[in-house]
């Protein structure tokens, strides 16, 4: 919190003592909390975030780069949580996530940080994942990528116990995590359009593609889940939140931008939902 005061101190170019006047606070206030001595509360956060909003001043990535753990070696991914994890990590997410219940961690740290940025006490972890001994499944951005989801959220009970349902809900037997691409809010528009038969599978597979979400490691067994470690655990402040909100909210309206066109471009090319799962 007091480096990113400081940064928005520098970013407005102002010294502590036109700070303080722009925020109405005391210049004492500011050195204290530039120094760590003391924190703004809620109501000065919003006053701070206010005035990032009025001097243009982004610090998106400044927020991220600061909850990553970058100078580690190993794999190291990213969790948001809504209150925090209690407990041993266990392969306990609600059902209908993209790859079913599990322990959902991404490869780049903003997509979890947006993911839990309305929450009221949200915390974000990154964590070291040891793959040694586990077996993997990696599905790359193809047909497989979108049924699996398909199946994993429920759109292909009309077909329960076809040929084309039973190899999706097979898939991922045997394996102790599913290593896939992100289908997060920016991509739900358009997932949803597929599976209510709007848009073809190549529109799909190219509006992914275009957005470039990340990937997520989903260790769906308790074995796999107990090779994570936590290397860090980070409670997000409202000063952050605001942050993460306001530019999440800019990059989920580039996001449907990107992917009309995207659907333009593709929306005559490849298959509709019921022609597939239909044979």
């Amino acid at each position: 919190m007091d480096k990113l005061i400081k940064k928005i101190r520098l970013e407005a170019k102002m010294n502590q003592e036109q700070f303080a006047k722009a925020l109405g606070t005391t210049v004492l206030s500011i050195n204290r909390w530039e120094n760590g001595k003391t924190y703004p509360n809620k109501m000065a956060q919003g006053a701070l975030l206010k005035f990032c909003k009025e001097h243009n001043i982004n610090l998106f990535d400044y927020v991220v780069k600061s909850a990553s753990n970058e100078s580690n070696e190993n794999l190291v991914l990213y969790h948001g949580s809504k209150n925090g994890i209690v407990g041993d990590i266990a392969p306990k997410s609600r059902s209908m996530c993209d790859f079913g219940k599990g322990f959902y961690m991404g490869t780049d740290p903003s997509q979890p940080l947006t993911l839990i940025c309305d929450e009221n006490k949200p915390v974000f972890y990154a964590v070291e994942f040891n793959l040694d001994g586990l077996k993997v499944l990696n599905v790359d951005i193809n047909l497989d990528w979108a049924m699996l989801i398909a199946y994993y959220r429920g759109y292909m009970e009309e077909v329960k116990g076809s040929e084309i349902y039973e190899k999706y809900a097979n898939m991922a037997k045997g394996y102790d995590v599913i290593l896939g691409y992100i289908a997060n809010d920016r991509m739900y528009r358009v997932m949803k359009s597929f599976f209510e038969k709007e848009i073809t599978d190549v529109a799909l597979l190219n509006s992914l593609s275009a957005l470039d979400l990340g990937r997520q490691y989903v260790a769906i067994t308790e074995r796999a889940c107990k090779q994570i470690k936590i290397l860090n655990e980070k409670t997000l402040s409202p000063l952050e939140l605001g942050i993460l909100k306001e530019r999440s909210i800019v990059r989920r309206e580039e996001g449907i931008a990107l992917t009309e066109n995207v659907l333009k471009q593709y929306r005559r090319e490849g298959k509709y939902f019921d022609e597939i799962i239909g044979g």
